[in-house]
């Protein structure tokens, strides 16, 4: 970690609005709109993973598809990529992984080879297995989508913040950055039991009643994930940049829009905050508090003592549709 250089909030505040992770987020309302996806049915549409209600819980059904320009330079990393990414869905909704089946289309079984490979190596890893899919090794193009299933008993739901809840980003500093893209890499090189036990650290926050809402750190990074979950919840925030721990290596700007591997941010009831730190802490994951979910619409950035209006989703739609 490093001491904090002074910047000027305001450019930051610009840059990421303008940042990629952001501005591919806001594609998810074209989705919503035009597939007429309800928001407020059995079935929500906006967390993580579909949760589909059981007798004793929750069936959780979630996909990704893997980024294109990860699929064709790094194929290995993004097979396994395949797999993480919807593991930690599962976790960041409180469940437990069952399987996962993938689609990939490759133009010939050399291209595929380090995607399956990739796959396989985090399937061991994680002991998420891998039970079918669909293959194609004679397309026109190189692409891999992973879908994943798994159960809860107890939800952590991007609906569930609360005016008054503190703010918490748990993330594994133990790693690396990739050396070509924003990825905070703490996966590959990891003890496979350690990894299983850090996404094991969820559902036992959700079983406990310790946490009800949260989200794991997607694309969008910190920023784009907060946004989300406030908007869901038609909650503010305040979120203080002084509070964020980083790498010494790369810059706030980069750590604020990355993924990070192993990576949520929590919405947490002011008296569980204790016992939340310590579960994380426990598996030498940084816990920490950054800001509080606020009546209103907007997200406000803080820094020192400086503050400014990073976005309103009352007046500027992030993810959900405009209402008629």
């Amino acid at each position: 970690m490093r001491d904090r250089p002074s910047f000027p909030l305001d450019r930051l505040v610009t840059r990421l609005k303008q940042s990629l992770g952001i501005i591919q987020k806001q594609d998810i309302q074209i989705a919503s709109e035009i597939l007429g996806l309800p928001t407020n049915n059995l079935i929500q549409v906006g967390d993580d993973c579909a949760a589909i209600p059981e007798v004793d819980g929750y069936l959780l059904l979630a996909a990704e598809g893997i980024w294109h320009v990860l699929v064709e330079s790094d194929p290995w990393f993004a097979g396994w990529c395949a797999v993480m990414v919807n593991g930690s869905d599962i976790a960041a909704m409180g469940g437990r992984a069952i399987a996962v089946v993938d689609t990939i289309w490759t133009e010939d079984t050399t291209k595929a080879t380090p995607l399956l490979a990739g796959m396989k190596a985090a399937s061991q890893a994680y002991n998420i297995p891998i039970v079918g899919g669909h293959t194609n090794f004679k397309s026109a193009y190189n692409a891999l989508s992973v879908a994943i299933l798994g159960r809860a008993k107890k939800l952590i739901s991007s609906f569930q913040a609360q005016p008054g809840d503190l703010l918490v980003v748990a993330i594994d500093l133990q790693g690396k950055m990739h050396p070509q893209f924003p990825f905070w890499n703490a996966a590959t090189k990891a003890d496979p039991l350690q990894l299983q036990q850090n996404l094991a650290i969820l559902p036992y926050l959700a079983e406990s009643d310790l946490c009800a809402a949260g989200k794991d750190i997607s694309m969008g990074g910190i920023i784009g994930t907060l946004l989300m979950l406030i908007e869901a919840s038609r909650c503010g925030a305040i979120l203080n940049l002084d509070n964020i721990f980083y790498p010494v290596e790369i810059s706030l700007e980069t750590w604020l829009l990355c993924f990070p591997s192993y990576g949520f941010l929590l919405s947490i009831p002011p008296d569980n905050i204790d016992v939340v730190k310590k579960q994380f802490h426990q598996q030498n994951i940084a816990c920490t508090v950054v800001g509080e979910i606020k009546q209103g619409s907007k997200l406000v950035l803080k820094y020192e003592e400086r503050s400014s209006l990073f976005w309103d989703w009352q007046t500027d739609k992030f993810i959900f549709p405009s209402q008629p």
